[in-house]
């Protein structure tokens, strides 16, 4: 059997649950994961996992284009105060969810949360489609966001412990950057959802959400082709079950087992246990990794600024100082959008090539130096709607890797027991800083209707983005085509 015992603890193979988690065990499981060529297997996790960050995209577009029509609506009559108030309580809900389903991602194991999740998310926008009044549609964008959030976690585990070590950083860079495809996808809805000669506002904007929800189910089906994660079942004692999955991932790869006793995969020694307690979990984030705790908050908040900033004021950019209708903004989102989706699709090789150090610093850093460019150019009127949207375009194309590797680096660098919950820490405090401070600062800069102090910000921005290139560069993991078990052990490590 490939799980073995250690001579010293010899235990039989139908051993009870409760004497198997103190049991020292052998694995060459890791290895054998990572030893498998790219097959329809990882393409299928690709597609079931993507589509996620497609419908968070889509949501996070609709409810941009979707605020005039829910000021016009004739059931809610939203005022701006209403939709800030309602993006607060998505953000909010975001931010808990990532927390609260990150730890129980951790305990209770990576597919059933992904399950719970998706499923919660699916009910509360589907319930959004029917909200009867500003408290019922917050509250339903608090769920929805605690959904999303809860995504976030589960899915970044996930992609790290099925995915073969020399295509993890390409993979999770196209995965996260998926979101774009479904911001496209919210720009042309709502062009033609919110056309008054089409659909009417009111009924527009109830279709939208129902729309997401409808992708939403077929996600659900798609999550059946997803395994538990083995290395997650070999930790918390699921030793059969951690076995059996190996062996039919292998056998759908290759066409058999692979020999779990070939000397080229490596074994490591683990206690099983059931769970990580709390304090070990502080520990190991913010003690025995606080030079990538570190890290992880100087990405994440750089990136999330950066992001929010920008993307969350782009609309208002447009209409206040190139008087660009509301209407035909969706337009200038698609280029937007295709850059951004680009950017990993044809630099995420390069991060398991040249490494996660080189391309950090560079992606960062292009995107930093390229926004004061741009921000100059804007600052003395030099440049049109629509140059303004292609500077936005090749900024982004670099912007939009950089972004996915914070989210590859905080869920690659900690060990298997915390990897969800670190997850979501950083993306709760950079979404904090970034998502909330970063928003407010350029609608206040805007409403100035000065372009120098909206230069100002675009500096701000950069210059994060420039000193995270630096902090990556110098401190970042060189963990590009390198088991996840070598760049952090196991907390149940045994020598």
């Amino acid at each position: 059997m490939e799980l073995q015992q250690s001579p010293a603890l010899n235990y039989g193979s139908d051993v009870s649950m409760a004497a198997a988690a103190d049991r020292i065990i052998e694995t060459s499981i890791p290895a054998r994961l990572d030893a498998l060529p790219w097959s329809g297997f990882h393409t299928r996790v690709v597609l079931a996992l993507g589509i996620t960050w497609i419908l968070d995209g889509l949501e996070v577009t609709l409810a941009g284009a979707l605020s005039g029509a829910l000021k016009q609506s004739p059931t809610l009559h939203f005022s701006n105060l209403d939709l800030g108030i309602a993006n607060s309580a998505y953000l909010a809900g975001a931010v808990l969810g990532a927390l609260g389903f990150g730890w129980l991602t951790d305990r209770i194991g990576r597919k059933k949360l992904f399950f719970i999740t998706l499923a919660l998310y699916l009910s509360a926008t589907a319930a959004t489609a029917f909200s009867w009044s500003v408290a019922s549609y917050g509250l339903f964008r608090f769920l929805t966001g605690a959904g999303i959030g809860g995504e976030y976690t589960a899915i970044n585990s996930t992609i790290q412990e099925l995915v073969p070590a020399r295509y993890r950083g390409w993979t999770d860079l196209v995965i996260n950057g998926s979101f774009w495809i479904g911001a496209a996808m919210g720009a042309v809805a709502a062009i033609v959802l919110l056309d008054p000669g089409v659909i009417g506002p009111d009924l527009g904007w109830r279709l939208a959400y129902l729309i997401g929800a409808s992708i939403g189910l077929v996600v659900l089906l798609m999550r059946m082709w997803i395994p538990e994660s083995p290395r997650w079942l070999m930790i918390h004692g699921h030793l059969d079950q951690a076995h059996e999955i190996v062996d039919e991932i292998e056998r759908s790869v290759i066409g058999h087992d692979q020999d779990a006793s070939d000397g080229r995969f490596a074994k490591i020694r683990l206690k099983m246990r059931d769970h990580t307690p709390i304090r070990e979990v502080a520990h190991t984030l913010f003690s025995a990794y606080r030079k990538r705790a570190l890290v992880g908050l100087v990405l994440m908040s750089a990136q999330a600024f950066f992001y929010n900033a920008i993307f969350f004021t782009f609309a208002l950019v447009l209409t206040d100082f190139y008087g660009i209708s509301a209407d035909h903004v969706g337009w200038y989102l698609l280029p937007f959008a295709a850059g951004n989706f680009l950017g990993p699709l044809l630099l995420g090789r390069l991060f398991d090539t040249l490494g996660r150090r080189v391309m950090i610093m560079f992606t960062y850093g292009m995107s930093g130096v390229l926004l004061a460019l741009s921000g100059y150019l804007f600052s003395i009127g030099a440049l049109s709607a629509q140059g303004q949207t292609v500077a936005w375009m090749v900024i982004f194309f670099f912007a939009s890797p950089a972004a996915s590797a914070a989210y590859l680096t905080v869920s690659e660098t900690f060990p298997l027991e915390v990897r969800a919950l670190a997850i979501a820490v950083f993306y709760a405090v950079g979404t904090g800083i970034g998502g909330v401070a970063g928003p407010a600062l350029f609608g206040v800069l805007i409403d100035t209707g000065s372009r120098n102090s909206v230069f100002a910000g675009y500096l701000l921005g950069a210059s994060l983005m420039i000193a995270a290139a630096i902090v990556g560069w110098r401190y970042a993991v060189a963990a590009e085509r390198k088991t996840l078990e070598q760049i952090a052990r196991p907390l149940a490590f045994m020598e």
